[in-house]
């Protein structure tokens, strides 16, 4: 049986604070009928909303423009069973005014992806979610013994 003991939610800041440390997280979106899921490096901004960076010729860059998407982050350590997980959940809109596509390409080394045509895709932070492992335990409580 699925406890949440052991588990924090956190504050809005706090989630912001935490993606700032993670180069890389998974955007969750529709192909045509099916979920999908992918890794994108990021580099979130104070406001909330996540900009990546990716090839002009890419599935995200064809199909995402305008969709509501989810993107999630973590970072577990197996051995010490503690970790955080973030979820911002936004529409998706592919950044076109040059001076802020000059400016995403400058931000950060983190949005890295190399591409001779690349496309930065911006999730518009509209829910900002999170949960903090904070004692260590695991969350389906204590192990069963057979």
């Amino acid at each position: 049986m699925y406890r949440n003991d052991g588990f924090r939610d956190l504050q809005r800041r706090e989630c912001l604070r935490l993606l700032a440390k993670i180069p890389v997280g998974r955007i969750v979106y529709t192909r045509p009928g099916l979920p999908a899921v992918l890794p994108v490096d990021f580099c979130p901004e104070t406001d909330g909303a996540v900009p990546l960076r990716t090839a002009a010729v890419s599935e995200p860059a064809r199909v995402i423009d305008g969709a509501m998407v989810a993107f999630e982050a973590d970072e577990v350590d197996a051995a010490t069973h503690s970790g955080w997980g973030v979820v911002v959940t936004g529409t998706t809109t592919v950044v076109t005014y040059p001076a802020e596509r000059k400016r995403l390409a400058h931000t950060d080394s983190r949005l890295r992806v190399p591409s001779p045509r690349e496309v930065f895709i911006r999730i518009e932070a509209e829910l900002v979610t999170g949960r903090d492992l904070a004692d260590g335990g695991s969350m389906y409580g204590p192990a069963l013994s057979i």
